[in-house]
């Protein structure tokens, strides 16, 4: 990370914790989605022309993914609400 030299010392290291502090945010609402897309039913095996024992194996990683794109395309709002919570505590 390149860090401008005109910036006060201050900035530099709270952008730091709000950026990691957003991603454990995102990541922790990715793992609520793919949770609710499995209890959902999203990744189990169809019974005719399913994939067999691969689809059963990787479908795991497929609901991951798609919950990943879910928060990236703006979720459901829970990652903004945990990393509100996470900064005002962090402060």
């Amino acid at each position: 990370m390149i860090v401008s030299s005109n910036l006060p010392n201050s900035i530099a290291p709270a952008a730091s914790n709000d950026a990691a502090l957003r991603s454990a945010a995102q990541k922790l609402e990715a793992a609520f989605l793919a949770e609710m897309l499995k209890s959902a039913g999203l990744g189990e095996s169809r019974d005719a022309f399913g994939g067999g024992a691969g689809e059963d194996q990787f479908s795991s990683f497929l609901v991951q993914a798609q919950a990943e794109k879910m928060v990236e395309a703006g979720g459901i709002g829970l990652a903004e609400a945990l990393f509100e919570s996470l900064k005002e505590r962090s402060a």
